[in-house]
Order: C-alpha cells, then sequence, then structure tokens
C-alpha cells in the first residue's frame, strides 16, 4: 500500500473480530460473512465498490483471521470484474501453533505490522 497509494485493503472479518480481536490501521471494514449465521454479505461486492469510488482497477486488499474467508471474498470480487484482488494470505492472526493458539507463527500482528483495536 506504500508502493501503490490506490490500492484498498479490506477487512472482511465480523464486527465482534475487527471490534475486539483488532484491526489493521487503515483498512475498511465490510464483512464477507457475519455472526450468528455465517451468511455471505450479498451486499459485499457492491460495498467494495463504493470502497474504491466504483474503479474496479484499483488493488483491492483482502484480510481476514487466516486467510481463508479473505480468499473466498478475492474470488467474489474477480467474478465481479475487479482485476487486482489479492488475499493476504496468513490474515490477521495467522495460522494455529502446535498449542492450537494463533498470532505465534504468522499474521499481521505476529509480523508487527500496524493495527489497533477499538
Amino acid at each position: 500500500m506504500q508502493e501503490n497509494p490506490s490500492a484498498v485493503m479490506i477487512d472482511v472479518r465480523t464486527k465482534v473480530e475487527h471490534g475486539f480481536v483488532g484491526h489493521p490501521l487503515a483498512a475498511v471494514h465490510i464483512p464477507w460473512k457475519e455472526f450468528p449465521d455465517w451468511q455471505v454479505n450479498t451486499q459485499f461486492v457492491e460495498q467494495v465498490k463504493v470502497a474504491v469510488n466504483n474503479d474496479v482497477t484499483r488493488p483491492v486488499l483482502l484480510l481476514c483471521r487466516s486467510g481463508q474467508r479473505s480468499l473466498d471474498a478475492a474470488q467474489a470480487l474477480n467474478e465481479a470484474g475487479f482485476a487486482h484482488s489479492i488475499n493476504i494470505l496468513d490474515g490477521f492472526e495467522g495460522a494455529l501453533d502446535d498449542n492450537k493458539h494463533r498470532g505465534n507463527l504468522s499474521g499481521w500482528r505476529y509480523c508487527q505490522l500496524p493495527w489497533e483495536q477499538s
């Protein structure tokens, strides 16, 4: 994002994850799915279009907890005609370690990238 200021980061996690676990600075929060029913946000693509001012050529970086929901969201954007939908592989919290804990092996926070809690 530093090298391409037109890029937009979308945090696709739930409202609870975004608020209580923390979130990257400057990320736009648009949930892909929401607790408790985990249904796909049917307005997701339209909400992202608003975030990029209807410019589907802008790079869109997508982040979730560990990389799966953001991958699904990136595929939906690609199918909707977005040119550069980029999944952040390890997400905000990263993979599980041997003790089934996140944040100790990989992820946005583990890499000490800028973030905050609400």
